[in-house]
């Protein structure tokens, strides 16, 4: 029968374009900084990693059997979205045009020292995110070969959803950098946070509402 490799792709890819979690995160650190947007694409797609092993050690399908561990991921996922959405809106709400000094002290700390942050937001956001578990659980296998070995064929599968997300995330982020002067601007920068800030809080929101449902 062999792996179904076209439709493989054809459903990453259309995965990818619908924006998530992830999306909002790496554009706006791709906004301020090319190498932040970087790092927390690669802080999402090495938590993609983790659920591909996962999955390959076959604990996915113990933790299906558990509705109580899906709810706490369901839960620790929409509380970190909450939160990452009013961190957000607050720094929108404390930036100000008046501020250029504070704002260039600002954006110098986050070139030292936030890459980590941004690898970890990146990371975090894409390990609590329950539609990862689900996709490597119950919509990767469609695509495989009964008759082949499951392990190999989850590693090949997830290694080439890794790399189709890292070519997506480098585009996303070459996109953001090409709008980012318009999008550091004070006014805009502040509907660009609110915007950002609101989509998270709704993403979190809809998440818990849905786990509850």
């Amino acid at each position: 029968m062999g792996i179904e490799l076209v439709g493989f792709i054809a459903v990453v890819v259309l995965a990818y374009l619908i924006p998530g979690p992830d999306f909002l995160l790496v554009s706006r650190y791709a906004v301020q900084e090319k190498r932040l947007g970087l790092a927390a694409a690669l802080g999402a797609q090495s938590g993609l990693c983790v659920h591909m092993l996962v999955a390959a050690l076959g604990l996915s399908a113990i933790a299906a059997q558990s509705a109580e561990f899906f709810m706490i991921v369901r839960w620790l996922g929409a509380a970190y979205l909450v939160w990452m959405g009013i961190t957000v809106l607050r720094q929108g709400r404390h930036h100000t045009a008046s501020s250029d000094v504070q704002s260039e002290k600002v954006q110098s700390e986050q070139v030292l020292n936030g890459h980590r942050r941004a690898f970890a937001n990146g990371f975090l956001t894409n390990l609590l995110n329950p539609k990862a578990i689900v996709f490597f659980l119950s919509v990767l296998p469609q695509f495989m070969d009964p008759a082949g070995d499951a392990v190999r064929q989850i590693l090949m599968l997830g290694v080439l959803d890794v790399a189709i997300g890292v070519v997506w995330w480098w585009g996303v982020v070459a996109v953001m950098q090409q709008v980012a002067n318009v999008l550091k601007r004070p006014r805009v920068r502040q509907w660009w946070n609110r915007i950002t800030g609101g989509l998270m809080i709704g993403a979190g929101a809809l998440l818990a509402r849905h786990g509850t449902g």
